[in-house]
């Protein structure tokens, strides 16, 4: 891989000026409703990320993922989308985006927007034409409709359940209903359907054309389906095979059919826009075709942040992950926090997840984080460590908006504040992502603690001023200032993707990069001996040994 940079100081992100900038690329997720707010109605928006582009240049960031921006009643997030070519009023304007865009091409920073196939909001114009269109209308085949059961159709077509909980079939009142994977505000997309396809490919193009270098591509696995007259019952779907690409549903093997389209899109522009796929395979194989140069380039790698804080977990991912990686010819993905799980600082504080396949501890959520209780100074050690580790894998570094703060899952949110259709669809199953969502702190006092002059959307806990910007900035020991400076050594230091193991103590992993750059992560108890080098960078205290849970960074003169 060439890395042609410009010259870039330690405050400025490197600018890759080839195709490839995205293989080793530091992204940092905003999630624009919780980032700024600059018209003070409790709401992030697209000027206030812009007024904090400065603060994202001087993170070291190489590109921002914005999450969903597009008019949406939020029965989801803003991942119910009404319309895919223009933004929410409430976060701002196309011009506000164009702005927002030249602010952050000027600071060197790039921008991937998150797209979302797989479903449209039912304020979607064309589900509106469907709802008011007659059975079997060309309207209605741009979503998945179908007759129900019983003399009239006041059943179901089956008894499938949806992903937020609750049935995934709605009744439109003429003896129809229609597919909703997730809420019943999000119809599923018919992809047979080629208003659909050439349409999406309007909306890549329509973002390109204003300076996007690529998207995030939502459920991109899901895309695909098959149908049979007889719909399977619900406990027969949950039993189908994922492995082989002809589930009904999930991660069919046509779908990369559609992302060749999306692949010839994309390679119109100089340089090609890239795209990651938010795509939750198993076997974890199957990720591959998602990350090949004919369909999406890259795809996400959710194995570190479902596991435990362990050594030979992590290796194993490490080394299966970059194994996946060389067979596509993409480079792999590293995230520990997004939108949609139990921010890491918290899941690490946490007993161990042991066996169960969930991102996030239930019985936690549902006791508002009561029980088990968190320890929160065990949970940053292992966050700032295991990040630190991360950093120094060859990749992609997704990052999430507040981490670089140290920020804990807030739990302490009433009942009558949560906007998650997951907690409304599962009541005393599933508390929902808010506590992922909630705004996060720019100053240490005020009202919102500097993220809007009202209050925010989400309230904010107390001891968010302790963690915010402002009180970490000078503190040379802070989370924040990790994230900075290791940041800023990465920039410097990461000249390829290659990575050699190192023999080590269990529950040691100690890697090498070109150039002699060096990770050496203590995932034990106690401490181990400091291998020979000199000390780069430390996610705690060294004194001559190498602490318990601590990542430290050396360069050996050998």
């Amino acid at each position: 891989m060439t890395e042609l940079l410009t010259s870039t100081t330690d405050t400025t992100p490197r600018q890759r000026i080839d195709a490839d900038w995205w293989r080793q690329a530091t992204v940092y997720q905003v999630y624009p409703r919780s980032f700024a707010d600059a018209n003070g109605d409790g709401i992030g928006d697209l000027p206030g990320i812009t007024s904090r582009v400065d603060y994202l240049a001087r993170l070291g960031i190489d590109a921002v993922w914005l999450s969903p921006f597009y008019p949406s009643e939020l029965a989801d997030g803003g991942y119910d989308v009404a319309d895919y070519r223009d933004v929410d009023p409430r976060l701002g304007t196309l011009a506000d985006f164009d702005a927002m865009i030249a602010a952050l091409h000027a600071a060197g920073i790039k921008l991937i927007v998150d797209i979302v196939p797989n479903h449209s909001s039912d304020q979607h114009e064309w589900f509106q034409q469907a709802l008011a269109a007659s059975k079997g209308s060309p309207e209605r085949d741009r979503y998945v409709f179908r007759d129900g059961l019983g003399q009239d159709g006041e059943l179901p077509p089956a008894d499938w359940t949806c992903m937020f909980g609750g049935p995934a079939w709605e009744a439109v009142g003429d003896g129809q209903w229609y597919l909703h994977l997730f809420a019943p505000e999000q119809p599923d997309f018919n992809w047979r359907n080629e208003d659909v396809r050439t349409d999406f490919l309007k909306t890549l193009r329509f973002w390109s054309d204003r300076g996007v270098d690529g998207f995030r591509v939502d459920v991109a696995h899901a895309l695909a389906k098959d149908l049979p007259d007889d719909l399977p019952s619900e406990a027969e779907l949950q039993a189908m095979d994922r492995a082989t690409g002809t589930h009904l549903l999930w991660d069919r093997d046509e779908v990369h059919d559609i992302y060749a389209d999306w692949r010839s899109v994309f390679d119109e522009y100089d340089p090609p826009r890239i795209a990651v796929a938010e795509a939750w395979v198993d076997p974890p194989s199957r990720r591959a075709r998602y990350a090949s140069s004919s369909g999406l380039g890259q795809a996400f790698n959710f194995d570190l942040l479902e596991a435990d804080f362990d050594a030979d977990a992590f290796r194993k991912i490490i080394v299966d992950n970059l194994d996946q990686a060389a067979t596509s010819g993409s480079s792999t993905t590293w995230v520990f926090s997004n939108h949609d799980v139990v921010r890491h600082a918290t899941r690490y504080g946490l007993p161990p997840n042991g066996d169960r396949p969930r991102h996030y501890n239930r019985a936690w959520l549902l006791s508002r984080g009561t029980e088990p209780a968190v320890d929160a100074e065990a949970g940053l050690r292992r966050a700032r460590a295991a990040t630190l580790l991360m950093l120094a894998l060859p990749g992609s570094a997704y990052l999430y908006q507040g981490e670089e703060l140290g920020l804990g899952e807030v739990a302490e949110i009433p009942d009558e504040a949560r906007q998650d259709p997951t907690f409304f669809r599962s009541p005393g199953v599933d508390v929902g992502r808010d506590g992922c969502r909630v705004p996060i702190p720019w100053t240490a006092k005020g009202e919102s603690y500097g993220f809007g002059s009202a209050e925010a959307h989400l309230p904010q806990p107390e001891w968010f001023g302790a963690v915010s910007v402002e009180a970490q900035s000078n503190d040379p020991g802070s989370t924040l200032n990790l994230y900075r400076d290791a940041l800023a050594q990465r920039r410097r230091l990461q000249t390829d993707e290659s990575l050699t193991w190192v023999p080590s103590e269990p529950q040691v992993l100690h890697l090498r990069r070109a150039g002699g750059w060096e990770a050496v992560a203590n995932f034990g108890s106690t401490a181990v001996p400091l291998p020979a080098g000199e000390v780069l960078l430390s996610s705690g205290p060294i004194d001559g040994e190498l602490p318990a849970e601590t990542t430290v960074w050396l360069r050996n003169g050998s």
